[in-house]
């Protein structure tokens, strides 16, 4: 069980901005608390990201404990990439690859096809500087654009990274409009068809409908899940308040009630639950 806790993906475009110490604080609690993996920054364009512009002033100041969480940043291009595999620090560069091609040209200002070139480029860039590429299929369950979308067009675009040797693919909600039946025939579809890729799942969910995405997933062997303490966040280029991310603490009681061993640091999670309260100024916005 692979569990990536994904403090960018709250920060990036929450309301009001948080400062570099404050995100330094936070990142060090926790990596204390023994995620696989923490999803902690990215290397874009602050004009289109201002919140994530201090991105290398904060992976300068953190605490990296011997044989602790690894640490994965996002790029959207190769410039980003570039720098991005210049800090030993960082373990995993994410690259966001949407199926649909409306939202591929919102968030990356590219074509599926120009995506799909610079996935080779970042592919190549990472296997140069020991690192390993995780792409996220975005939109990955359907889209509200009307771009063409079924199951058939996701598998498709999964075997072309797969032919790439991409060997970390997460498949992403990234407006909230997964059916189970779609997780459950994608993952079932996909885990037995490419035994060499790490799928994971990267849900955006309403507070009321995540447990039947999870159990979905996970009844079909997915074992690499994103979450964010609190469900703080989403994608601010989706532009949809009501649907933010999956809440670690919800996870961990599903796993808990699954029967799933999962091996963290309980008083470095209270600590970063509390902080992140502070952080986010849930106290005063809900």
């Amino acid at each position: 069980m692979k569990l990536i806790e994904c403090p960018r993906d709250a920060m990036q475009g929450w309301h009001h901005p948080i400062s570099t110490a404050d995100k330094v604080d936070y990142l060090n609690t926790l990596l204390q608390v023994g995620f696989d993996t923490i999803d902690f920054g990215s290397f874009v364009s602050p004009k289109a990201i201002p919140q994530m512009a201090d991105t290398a002033e904060v992976l300068s100041k953190l605490e990296l404990p011997a044989g602790g969480s690894k640490l994965l940043a996002i790029v959207a291009n190769q410039r980003g990439a570039e720098e991005a595999v210049m800090f030993e620090q960082v373990n995993y560069l994410g690259y966001p690859f949407s199926i649909s091609e409306t939202f591929q040209l919102r968030n990356t200002n590219k074509t599926i096809a120009e995506s799909l070139e610079l996935v080779q480029t970042l592919q190549e860039l990472c296997i140069k500087n020991r690192k390993q590429l995780v792409v996220y299929i975005s939109m990955g369950f359907g889209n509200p654009y009307g771009d063409p979308y079924d199951a058939g067009v996701a598998m498709q675009w999964v075997d072309e990274l797969a032919k790439m040797d991409v060997s970390i693919i997460s498949l992403a909600d990234t407006v909230g409009v997964a059916e189970p039946d779609i997780i459950t025939k994608l993952f079932a579809t996909l885990i037995p068809a490419y035994p060499q890729v790490e799928f994971g799942a990267h849900f955006h969910s309403a507070p009321h409908n995540w447990e039947e995405k999870v159990s979905a997933a996970y009844a079909q062997g997915c074992r690499r899940f994103d979450s964010t303490i609190k469900g703080i966040g989403g994608c601010p280029m989706a532009k949809d308040d009501l649907v933010g991310n999956l809440a670690t603490e919800n996870l961990l009681w599903f796993f808990q009630e699954q029967g799933q061993a999962v091996s963290l640091n309980q008083a470095s999670l209270e600590a970063a639950q509390r902080m992140a309260e502070r952080i986010f100024e849930l106290s005063a916005n809900g």
